[in-house]
């Protein structure tokens, strides 16, 4: 396992961390099984956990604090706020009156008394930075948590959230969370730049491109991941963008076995063999997803295999832009762009 510093805060990460979504119900995993997972990416050099509260509405994060239980100090503990909790217009968002709610609803399920990173789950436009920021650097005062940072921001808003601080006195989002995989590369024009900018850690979530690249997925075989059964559209190959996916994910399965890798191992090693990347988070839901997954650890791959990565998705290509999570409100809704 590689470890790095998170953006400029002295914390050592490993390169690989584990992300929590697939523990509870969402990922039809048990205590036992979640249990089992952390204690074998624990032995591999993981020392990042990240979760959320709105992963199973909340049972991630029980299943983690029960999971870390007399080793929490040994982890870096990451967790997040901001999509909604059930249906109560206020429960949600990044405002003041719910980021300390949510807040100590989380670190209840944990059962700990700080996290080491809190993360603003998606950017909130009805809350103003300074808001997030006055309510976010009075809770790391308040010893509750030691930093924060955002996940899934639009460039432009980083920017934005980084002067607000400057400009109100507040403490700063020291790292990002974007979405980033071969298949999904957007981030290199915009985000990335800026995160290096402001020497952002940076965290990066589906990095196997939601299964895409896990080897599962092949040209003439059923698509039965199980992110396949509850996001049908996302895998439909009737669809251009899927179409041009799997596509891409044929030639990138000949780069591979020429460069004697598996799937996981060159999507894993392409992102984290960028210089503004930190940490790559994988998903695991069973130990052996986990165990291919760790077996990229200390993957670095040669410059021909990324000159041919280049060729099959250009730098700063989305191929399936549609799916991004970072879309400025404006285009998503039209009465936000029309008198």
């Amino acid at each position: 396992m590689q470890y790095r510093t998170l953006g400029r805060t002295g914390v050592q990460v490993s390169s690989l961390a584990l992300g929590a979504m697939n523990f509870g119900r969402i990922g039809r995993t048990t205590q036992e099984e979640v249990t089992a997972v952390v204690d074998a990416a624990i032995d591999g050099g993981i020392n990042v956990i990240d979760t959320a509260d709105a992963y199973s509405g909340g049972e991630s994060e029980e299943m983690v604090g029960k999971a870390i239980a007399g080793r929490r100090d040994d982890l870096v503990l990451a967790t997040k706020a901001t999509l909604p909790m059930g249906d109560e217009r206020n429960h949600r968002g990044s405002s003041r009156r719910w980021l300390v709610t949510s807040l100590d609803n989380s670190l209840r399920r944990l059962g700990v008394d700080h996290v080491d990173l809190y993360q603003i789950h998606r950017w909130d436009p009805t809350t103003s930075d300074e808001e997030t920021l006055s309510a976010l650097t009075d809770l790391q005062r308040a010893g509750k948590i030691r930093y924060f940072g955002s996940s899934t921001f639009p460039a432009y808003r980083i920017v934005q959230a980084q002067w607000a601080a400057r400009e109100h006195h507040l403490s700063r989002y020291v790292t990002e969370q974007p979405s980033y995989s071969i298949l999904q590369r957007g981030i290199e024009t915009h985000v990335l730049p800026v995160t290096e900018e402001y020497g952002l850690g940076v965290l990066a979530w589906s990095p196997l491109a939601s299964g895409w690249l896990s080897g599962a997925i092949r040209e003439g075989r059923d698509i039965a991941t199980s992110r396949s059964t509850f996001m049908p559209q996302r895998f439909d190959t009737a669809i251009p963008s899927n179409r041009a996916r799997l596509d891409a994910v044929e030639r990138l399965a000949a780069v591979a076995d020429e460069a004697g890798l598996t799937m996981i191992q060159l999507a894993l090693g392409f992102v984290t063999a960028h210089p503004a990347v930190t940490s790559a988070l994988i998903g695991p839901r069973t130990l052996d997803h986990l165990r291919s997954q760790l077996a990229a650890a200390d993957t670095v791959l040669t410059a021909d295999v990324l000159d041919a990565i280049d060729t099959i998705v250009a730098p700063g290509v989305d191929l399936a832009a549609h799916e991004k999570n970072d879309t400025p409100p404006a285009l998503l809704d039209p009465a936000l762009r029309r008198r």
